[in-house]
């Protein structure tokens, strides 16, 4: 018994020089990195989730005004359905064995993204402001005494004034509405060097080579520490990012995190498989697809043929809103035979459309683009009409395809404005809304686009209702969802399998397949 004592009291000893040394405050500033060993399995599931808080924190902050009761609300519930909802909204200082553990995620997995965001200034620039304003939030959140202990666990000499200084400053306030709040105001007393901000938009009062910054403003200068630290430790990490390009499992995960599509599955494993028949397409491109399969769709009924990228986005798009493998080929083989002939198509686009649905090498069941690979991937070339519109097309070209869907002038405009200020994702929301008739154009977005199956689902629902199938038209036969894919007798060479991040054919395929690109 008294040997069990003894153990307990070591322990809690080792977990509280584990507190007092790494982890002093819920609330960091990362300044040294971990030297924990976690597996590849844990490495990429805190990468995930603390990405799912980052993109959250990017979309509300375009929709909504920073701060306000609205954003926070928001973003508490989009962080609550996270596995960092204990990491990020718990307001206590408990010492304790799971707290601990959440403080050690929170920090691990801030210097996972550091390494997939280093790699060049847009992910830099992007990972700073999305880190500063979940910095900001989670400060503001903080109580007196918490910001008080979080000041002194990173020696920032930023203390609350006293009493006395306070009702001073409270006596040179100008302004009724300052007297009557300014008591209940609390100050701090900062070099009036690190609160310049503050001291061009005058919301401080500046005394003897100081400033009197109210509590409310006090995250100002601390997030031009924050930003200045974690503007430099990028920088530094990207130098030695490349040092990392020998281990063949890091760099991969890395590299893909950008891209990565966090939302629901679109694959073809679902219910729908085999509601969508070839001769439907036509009908749903024009209310329900996205602009970028829009234009893809156009493109090959003008051309009668698709280059490989555009096969790729588009037919994996049809295969992830329930088009079967049967229907899929027929698709194809009806538009495209009007420029080649049957065996022509059979010998070199059969065999990618089956790669597809996994008939063909690996096997392997794709999954359809989500918008950030959209968007990442390599631009499209001349002759090339995959990628995303408001992305990768050119702005008067954009206004005049936007044009033709019915929306007002003053539509288009707030459209072109979220896509100038690089929000591609939002404007698709935007567009969603203005051409389903569920916004004006000076409301709020209150969706933003995820993925191009995601775009479809809301469109069915809205033209349809939740609880409906698709509308079929008249004369259209319904394939059955079990049917199996028809064995085909064509021949072709054998090559090596896609990659399965980027569903791309391996050279010996594209010179097989595409030599007529």
């Amino acid at each position: 018994m008294e040997f069990g004592n003894k153990s307990r009291s070591r322990l809690n000893a080792s977990k509280k020089h584990a507190f007092d040394e790494r982890y002093p405050h819920r609330l960091q500033l990362y300044k040294d990195p971990p030297n924990d060993t976690i597996s590849l399995q844990e490495f990429e599931e805190l990468a995930v989730e603390r990405l799912k808080v980052l993109k959250a924190i990017e979309t509300i902050g375009i929709t909504h005004q920073k701060g306000t009761p609205k954003y926070n609300e928001l973003l508490e519930k989009e962080i609550a359905a996270t596995k960092f909802k204990d990491c990020f909204l718990r307001k206590t200082l408990n010492q304790t064995e799971v707290e601990l553990d959440n403080r050690r995620r929170d920090h691990m997995s801030h210097f996972i993204l550091r390494l997939a965001y280093c790699r060049s200034e847009d992910l830099r620039r992007w990972f700073l402001a999305q880190e500063l304003d979940l910095f900001r939030f989670r400060f503001q959140t903080e109580d007196s005494e918490s910001r008080i202990q979080f000041l002194s666990c990173n020696d920032l000499k930023y203390k609350p004034v006293s009493k006395e200084e306070q009702e001073f400053v409270t006596k040179q306030l100008d302004g009724p509405d300052h007297m009557s709040n300014a008591s209940d105001i609390e100050y701090y007393k900062v070099p009036f060097l690190e609160a310049l901000d503050l001291v061009r938009g005058r919301k401080v009062f500046l005394l003897s080579g100081y400033a009197y910054v109210a509590r409310e403003d006090l995250v100002s200068i601390l997030l031009s520490v924050y930003r200045t630290q974690l503007s430099h430790a990028l920088t530094v990490t990207s130098r030695a990012l490349p040092s990392m390009e020998e281990d063949g499992r890091l760099l991969p995960m890395l590299c893909g995190l950008s891209k990565r599509y966090l939302g629901q599955d679109y694959s073809a494993k679902k219910q729908n498989v085999g509601v969508i028949t070839a001769d439907m397409i036509d009908l749903l491109s024009k209310k329900s697809f996205p602009l970028c399969m829009q234009n893809i769709h156009i493109s090959m009924k003008q051309n009668h043929h698709l280059r490989h990228g555009s096969r790729l986005q588009y037919g994996l798009f049809l295969k992830g809103i329930g088009l079967s493998l049967e229907e899929a080929v027929k698709f194809f083989r009806t538009e495209f035979i009007k420029s080649m002939d049957v065996d022509t198509f059979d010998k070199k686009y059969s065999y990618g459309i089956r790669y597809n649905y996994g008939k063909e090498g690996k096997k392997t069941d794709y999954t359809p683009y989500g918008c950030m690979k959209i968007i990442m991937n390599n631009a499209p070339a001349a002759g090339d009409s995959h990628g995303c519109p408001f992305r990768h097309f050119d702005a008067d070209f954009l206004k005049q395809r936007i044009s033709t869907q019915g929306i007002s002038k003053e539509g288009i405009d707030v459209v072109m404005k979220y896509t100038k200020g690089g929000h591609y994702q939002v404007a698709c929301a935007k567009f969603f809304e203005l051409t389903h008739g569920i916004s004006d154009a000076n409301s709020e977005v209150e969706m933003v686009i995820q993925h191009p199956n995601q775009y479809f689902e809301h469109s069915q629902k809205l033209l349809h209702g939740p609880a409906k199938p698709i509308s079929t038209p008249r004369g259209v036969k319904i394939v059955n969802s079990n049917s199996q894919a028809s064995n085909s007798t064509s021949q072709v060479v054998k090559a090596e399998p896609m990659d399965e991040d980027t569903n791309a054919l391996t050279q010996e395929q594209l010179t097989f397949l595409d030599h007529d690109m």
